[in-house]
Parts: C-alpha cells; sequence; structure tokens
C-alpha cells in the first residue's frame, strides 16, 4: 500500500497527466515519447518518491518492504539478487546498505564486461548478501546461482525478460529454491502493468533505460 503522503502525491501527479493525455487526444497531438515521460513518471513515484521531488526525507513504502527482505536475508546468510528499471533507486538503497554494514555489488548498463565478470565472480564466491542489477544489464550472460532469493523492485512491461532475469539464479547448476519477490505497489500503474503482462505477454519492454523507439510498439489503447 501507498502511505497517505505518497497517495496524495501519486493522485495529484495522476490526476494531471490524465488531464494532459485527454487533451493531447483532442488535439490528436499524441506524441508517444511525451506519454512515455508521463508513464515513467507515475512508475517513479510508485518506487520511491524521491526520484522526482527533493524535498522529501522519509523512505518509501516500496524501499522499506524491500529493506525487511534484505534484512532477512542478511541474517541468514543467504544472498539475493535486486533488479529495478531505474538505476536512481539504486542510489537511494546504498547509503541505506553501507549505514547497515551490508556488503552489494552494483552491475548497470555502464558496467564495463571485464568488470562485470570479476564482479560475478566475487558475489558468487564471497560473504556479500546483495547484487544490485539494473534491467539494461541483467538479461543475459549472468551465472548466479549463489542467489537464493530474486527482487523485482518494479515490474517490467517485457514478462519475458522479466523472467529471463530471474533465471540468472534459477538455472543450471542451483541447488536450492530460489524465492522471487515482485513488489507491486497496490492501486497503481504498476497493477496496470501486471495486466497488460497477461494480455500481452510478448509486449516489448517500453523501459529499457536509454531505449526510445520500443514504445512505438505500443497501440494508443495499450497506453491508455
Amino acid at each position: 500500500d501507498f502511505s497517505e503522503e505518497e497517495k496524495k502525491l501519486y493522485y495529484a501527479n495522476l490526476a494531471s497527466i490524465s488531464e494532459e493525455l485527454q487533451t493531447r487526444i483532442k488535439d490528436n497531438n499524441f506524441d508517444k515519447i511525451a506519454v512515455l515521460a508521463m508513464l515513467t513518471r507515475l512508475r517513479q513515484l510508485c518506487i520511491e518518491p524521491r526520484l522526482i521531488y527533493e524535498n522529501i526525507n522519509t523512505l518509501s513504502s516500496k524501499l522499506e518492504s524491500a529493506l525487511d527482505i534484505i534484512d532477512t536475508y542478511k541474517q541468514n546468510n543467504k544472498k539475493l539478487l535486486f533488479f529495478s528499471s531505474f538505476t536512481g533507486a539504486f542510489k537511494l538503497l546504498i547509503p541505506i546498505l553501507e549505514k547497515e554494514k551490508i556488503k552489494y555489488h552494483i552491475l548497470t548498463g555502464e558496467t564495463e564486461k571485464t568488470v562485470r565478470r570479476e564482479l560475478v565472480n566475487k558475489f558468487q564466491n564471497d560473504d556479500s548478501t546483495i547484487f544490485l542489477i539494473s534491467l539494461k544489464a541483467g538479461g543475459t550472460g549472468l551465472n548466479l546461482t549463489s542467489a537464493e532469493g530474486v527482487i523485482h523492485f518494479d515490474p517490467w512491461w517485457n514478462l519475458s525478460a522479466q523472467n529471463q532475469a530471474t533465471d540468472r539464479s534459477h538455472r543450471i547448476g542451483q541447488n536450492n529454491n530460489v524465492y522471487v519477490y515482485k513488489l507491486i505497489i497496490k492501486n497503481s500503474i504498476e497493477e496496470k502493468i501486471l495486466a497488460l503482462q497477461e494480455k500481452k505477454k510478448n509486449l516489448a519492454d517500453t523501459f529499457i533505460e536509454g531505449n526510445d523507439g520500443s514504445i512505438s510498439k505500443m497501440s494508443t489503447e495499450d497506453i491508455l
């Protein structure tokens, strides 16, 4: 659930965006890239309002939920993969991990291939708890079977890409059960994304950072 403050913020933005969308449709000015920015804003508000607003000093409901899971895995000396479409979420999480002395590694689209291999080997063999992986970096080529948990911090439009990320841990060589946690905010765009996942299993992932082309594959109906 949203907190009361998060709910007010989300629905104020939702009302504003809905109004702008209706105006754009009426004026026949349905710019999908502009709409992408609107949808991304709503998704960020579900994840952590501090991605957009600077004057907020509290953790988001979703981040608190994730920290509960992370702490449980640390206490039990188990490892976790943490996936998000938004690297800004990592920047908010890392200071907390450092304060709590929770060892982590981070892999994004910016990470060089040689460093990538090194990070994977470290995570597989050291006493770190969590591996933060961006959607852009987490699709293929990673064998992370030391992890027994996977957190999807935000839902992706493309279910097959999301499942592929989960399979970094749940694959040949994994001898333990892998628990997958999908953190979804109630009554938000995130629930709509889940519905679309079911409707279109192969829907192109429109929210990979730096990829602005694939939103054109979504129909106006899907976007609405």
